[in-house]
């Protein structure tokens, strides 16, 4: 990992997958809220859905939407994958993505084998559920 503390981190992936959303999906989100856990990381994304899906939705057209987003989801994964490695500078072991077309929400769950190279190591949360 690059040696950076955790909120630069946490910052540079931020701007990092709007700009990827822009650019991939037609629509940065506008907000992202994104959290280093011991060996994982949590990605939060507002307003993530695009115009097509939501006129879609308005349409009564709910299941070509959802459709429509679980491909598009299949599309980036691979490309987001790698732009998180890049940033992170370790492989990922899983990454797994959910969009709530109602809600406008994206969750990214991404999993390491390990994190805990950057500078400020304890502002890592370790807790368990």
């Amino acid at each position: 990992m690059v040696q950076a503390n955790i909120g630069q981190l946490e910052r540079e992936l931020s701007q990092r997958i709007i700009k990827f959303y822009d650019d991939r999906i037609g629509k940065p989100p506008s907000q992202i809220i994104c959290h280093f856990f011991d060996t994982e990381i949590v990605i939060s994304l507002e307003n993530s859905v695009t115009q097509a899906e939501q006129t879609l939705m308005k349409g009564g057209y709910d299941n070509l939407a959802e459709q429509v987003r679980l491909y598009l989801e299949k599309i980036i994964k691979p490309e987001l994958k790698s732009l998180i490695e890049q940033i992170i500078g370790k492989q990922v072991l899983d990454l797994t993505i959910n969009t709530n077309l109602a809600t406008g929400r994206t969750g990214i769950i991404v999993v390491f084998n390990q994190l805990s190279e950057a500078h400020n190591p304890e502002s890592i949360s370790q807790s368990k559920c």
